[in-house]
């Protein structure tokens, strides 16, 4: 492990170097690149140098404890190492964590698709909840949240609805929550108080650049039509709603979330990419999947990942069997919890392999 942060940090140093080149600061997209490795290996630098003074200060406390004849001396020097060594091992497991692998996606911005499953005009309403949700969490983590596309349901909900997130690690968070969330309670259609079963899919994108995903604009078909949505006086009489369709996969992408069809188009744009990345790391993720399995399953849209049952109260997700008993706290925007113990559980499966 000490060898892994001394090369860190000889790393470390040289990107702090190239930082400050005027042919990196005048090439935005080298950058970018370059700022996003400073700041990951910052953190694991800092937390490096804590680490060695705690060291330290440790062989300082054990040199006065063989050789101090003063009793009080010694006696502080015993107070110490009693304190700093259950640090030092709390440090080491943390930097043991730190070291191991990261998504390389972690730290981007996310187009996050929720979509009515199984289950009629009721799935269409817990996709409209699910929606809040999301969108109650983000307002919470402080990021940007902005809807890029939706259809309504005839009950009220969503058949589908497409959005944009943006902030800090969104990706690192919120990737946990793509597969099929399921819900049972009583409908408000429901007559004779039965509880019924129904599903809605959750797909989380990351969102990727021009330079992550060329895309032939000659394999592009724009259309235009008028937006449906809530809007100004402009909506239903002007065609600012776009719908782009990649020729070679097939893929349709629709936007009128802005009044500028030029806003629409570069919105449509950065979906397509996103969902054409998806799929390479599909193909990516299916070559390994013999040599490791994530614990947080594979992020297909087919994976039932979790449920919501109301007359319980109970909110369970089925990868790590955690159960809570809180159904109205986590609709209210409150999953932190459940995002965090499954990044535990991650990057403890992780280590168990060998992964540092």
């Amino acid at each position: 492990m000490l060898e892994q942060l001394e090369a860190i940090s000889e790393r470390f140093n040289e990107v702090a170097q190239q930082i400050t080149q005027p042919e990196i600061v005048s090439d935005m997209n080298k950058y970018k690149v370059i700022s996003k490795e400073y700041k990951d290996l910052e953190k694991i630098v800092n937390q490096y140098k804590e680490y060695q003074n705690v060291l330290s200060n440790i062989d300082s406390a054990k040199d006065v404890i063989s050789t101090e004849k003063d009793e009080d001396f010694r006696d502080m020097a015993k107070a110490e190492l009693d304190e700093l060594t259950p640090r030092k091992e709390v440090m080491e497991a943390l930097l043991k964590e730190m070291l191991i692998p990261t998504d390389p996606d972690d730290s981007r911005n996310i187009i996050m698709e929720i979509r009515a499953g199984t289950g009629g005009d009721e799935a269409g309403i817990f996709a409209g909840d699910l929606f809040r949700m999301y969108q109650r969490f983000c307002a919470n983590q402080g990021w940007q949240f902005q809807i890029i596309d939706f259809t309504m349901a005839s009950s009220g909900g969503y058949k589908e609805i497409v959005a944009n997130i943006q902030g800090e690690d969104v990706y690192g968070k919120m990737k946990f929550e793509s597969g099929v969330h399921r819900v049972q309670r009583v409908p408000a259609t429901e007559s004779q108080g039965r509880i019924h079963t129904s599903a809605a899919t959750v797909a989380v994108l990351p969102e990727v650049d021009e330079v992550d995903v060329q895309i032939n604009m000659n394999d592009i078909r724009k259309d235009t039509f008028c937006s449906s949505g809530a809007g100004g006086q402009s909506v239903n009489t002007t065609y600012s709603a776009v719908r782009v369709t990649h020729l070679p996969s097939g893929l349709v992408v629709q936007c009128q979330d802005e009044r500028s069809q030029i806003k629409n188009f570069d919105k449509a744009m950065t979906v397509l990419r996103s969902r054409l990345y998806e799929i390479e790391n599909a193909k990516r993720n299916e070559a390994i999947a013999g040599n490791r399995r994530s614990m947080i399953g594979s992020g297909d849209r087919s994976d039932k990942i979790r449920t919501y049952n109301y007359p319980q109260g109970r909110v369970t997700d089925h990868r790590i069997g955690y159960t809570v008993y809180n159904l109205p706290v986590v609709m209210d925007g409150e999953i932190g919890d459940f995002i965090d113990h499954l990044r535990i559980a991650e990057n403890a499966e992780r280590l168990k392999e060998g992964a540092v």
